[in-house]
C-alpha cells in the first residue's frame, strides 16, 4: 500500500492519530519501533497504545473535571482510544481505569484491520525529507531520531524524570487488615462502590514508613540526568517525603474520607490499591511512582499492613522523558514551522497524560487530513478542552519555562460573569465548551468527509 501519510510511533498519540486519518479515508504508513527487535527502558509487550504507568484515564466526569470533558469530546469525534478504554474499564470510582493488556490488545486489533493502515515494525532514525509526515514517538523517543530532532529544531531537547508504580497480586494482599471503599463512599457502580484496596496505618508505622523511604537506596542518576527536573504529576513518593514528613499524607496516603470499618475512624495514613485487569488480579499501588531499587522497595513496602506477604507483578522504576519546546517549534495546527510536512503529537509536544497525548494525536491527524483535502479545518474553540489544550501546546505557554501539562480549567479562557458562583464555575466550563465543540463539529467534521 503507497501510503499518503507517514505516522512515527505507535502509542496512544500515534494510534490515535493514525485511526482518524485512514476514518478520513487516507492511506497511513505507521512505523512501529517496538516488535522489530528494539525495546524501550519502560515498554514490556510491542503491543500499540501500551499503557506504561497508571491504568487509569483519571476522571470521567465531564461535568466538573477537564480530562472528563476531555473524554466526553473525544468520544463525539470517534477516538478510537476511547472506543477501546469504554470496552474494558474497570470499577475505579468516577475514574475511567482500564485492563491495561486487554485495551492494548484491542487498539492494535483495530489499527492491524483498519484497510488503509499499513503497521511496519521498524526503527525510524531521521525525519522524512518530504511527504506529510507525524511524530508520535513519545517521551522515550529513540536516540537517534532525539538528535535528529534537535539537529532540525536547533532547541536543546528538555526532559524529565517519570516514574512507574508496583503492581501487586491480590491474593496476596491481606484482607483481614484491608478493607474495600472508596473515598466518601463515592465508588462506581460497576464497583459497588468499593474500587479501592486500603491498606491502613498508625502513626508509628507511617512514620517508619517515610525514614524508610528516605534512607532506601536509589536508583543512581548518570551525570547528564542530574539537573533533569520531575513532573509533578508523577513525582516519586521519596522525593514527596524529603518536603516533609507529613506531606504524604496529604498526598497519596490521605486518609480523609476513608472509615476503616474495623475501628469506624480514619486510618492516621492509607495506602490505596486501585484493580489494574478485568480479572481483579492485579492491583497498582496508587501514587506509588517510585526510584527506590528493587529490594529495597520490596522490603519497604512488605512494612506497610496488609502487605506483609506482597507477590509483585511488577516493580517500580524511572525512565528519562523528552518532549520539544512546542510553543517556539510548532505552529498552531502542530507543524513544525522549520519543516511544515512534519507533526507533532502526543507526550514529545509536552502535553501530559494517557488521554492528554491521545487528543493531541486526534488533532494531528484531523489537520493532516484537512490538509490533504485541500480544506480548511477551524481551529477548535478554547472553550473546548481539546482547544484549551493545542493553544497551551501551540503557544499558550512561555517556550523558556514550558513543562508538561495535564489538561485542566486554567487552560480555559475564564469565565467573566460575575453572577456564577465559584461552586458553579466547572459547570459552567463545560456547558461552555460542550456548545462550542457543537458548533465546531458541524463545521470542522462535514469539512473532511468523515463520519460523525
Amino acid at each position: 500500500m503507497t501510503h499518503q501519510v507517514h505516522i512515527i510511533g505507535g502509542g496512544l498519540a500515534g494510534s490515535e492519530a493514525a485511526w482518524q486519518l485512514a476514518q478520513a479515508g487516507v492511506r497511513v504508513r505507521l512505523s512501529e519501533m517496538r516488535g522489530s527487535g528494539e525495546q524501550t527502558p519502560a515498554h514490556e509487550t510491542d503491543a500499540l497504545a501500551e499503557m506504561v504507568c497508571s491504568n487509569s484515564f483519571r476522571s470521567d466526569d465531564a461535568n466538573s473535571n477537564a480530562v472528563g470533558l476531555l473524554h466526553q469530546e473525544m468520544r463525539a469525534l470517534g477516538s478510537l482510544i476511547m472506543a477501546q478504554a469504554d470496552k474494558c474499564k474497570l470499577p475505579a470510582g468516577s475514574a475511567l481505569a482500564v485492563d491495561r493488556d486487554i485495551f492494548a490488545q484491542g487498539v492494535t486489533a483495530a489499527i492491524e484491520a483498519h484497510p488503509l493502515i499499513e503497521l511496519v515494525r521498524e526503527r525510524v532514525d531521521g525525519i522524512p525529507a518530504e511527504g506529510p509526515t507525524i511524530i508520535a514517538t513519545g517521551p522515550l523517543t529513540a536516540a537517534p531520531l532525539a538528535e535528529a530532532i534537535a539537529r532540525t529544531t536547533g532547541k536543546d531537547q528538555l526532559a524529565f524524570f517519570d516514574a512507574i508504580a508496583p503492581i501487586v497480586h491480590g491474593d496476596s494482599i491481606d484482607m483481614s487488615i484491608a478493607w474495600k471503599a472508596s473515598r466518601w463512599d463515592k465508588g462506581s457502580p460497576d464497583g459497588d462502590g468499593k474500587d479501592y484496596i486500603n491498606c491502613p496505618m498508625d502513626k508509628d508505622q507511617y512514620d517508619a514508613f517515610v525514614q524508610g523511604l528516605l534512607d532506601g537506596p536509589k536508583t543512581e542518576f548518570k551525570q547528564w540526568e542530574k539537573d533533569t527536573p520531575y513532573f509533578d504529576g508523577c513525582m516519586p513518593i521519596e522525593v514527596m517525603a524529603e518536603r516533609g514528613r507529613e506531606t504524604l499524607r496529604h498526598g497519596p496516603m490521605k486518609p480523609v474520607g476513608l472509615d476503616n470499618p474495623r475501628t469506624g475512624r480514619w486510618p492516621y495514613a492509607v495506602v490505596q490499591l486501585r484493580q489494574d485487569n478485568a480479572l481483579g488480579t492485579l492491583w497498582n499501588m496508587v501514587g506509588f511512582q517510585t526510584k527506590l531499587k528493587y529490594e529495597a522497595q520490596v522490603a519497604l513496602f512488605r512494612t506497610i499492613p496488609a502487605l506483609e506477604n506482597a507477590q509483585f507483578a511488577r516493580l517500580g522504576g524511572l525512565h528519562r522523558n523528552t518532549f520539544i519546546k512546542s510553543p517556539d517549534l510548532l505552529d498552531d495546527r502542530l507543524r513544525l514551522r522549520a519543516m511544515p510536512h512534519v507533526r507533532f503529537a502526543g507526550q514529545i509536544t509536552g502535553c501530559e497524560g494517557y488521554v492528554e497525548s491521545a487528543a493531541v494525536g486526534l488533532l494531528a491527524g484531523l489537520f493532516c487530513a484537512a490538509d490533504l483535502g485541500g480544506r480548511d479545518m477551524p481551529l477548535p474553540p478554547p472553550q473546548t478542552a481539546l482547544g484549551a489544550l493545542l493553544g497551551h501546546i501551540t503557544g499558550g505557554a512561555d517556550a523558556e519555562s514550558y513543562q508538561p501539562m495535564n489538561v485542566n480549567f486554567g487552560l480555559f479562557p475564564p469565565i467573566e460573569d460575575e453572577s456564577v458562583r465559584k461552586k458553579q464555575r466547572k459547570q459552567a466550563y463545560t456547558d461552555r465548551a460542550r456548545e462550542a465543540l457543537a458548533g465546531w463539529k458541524a463545521s470542522a467534521i462535514p469539512a473532511l468527509a468523515i463520519s460523525a
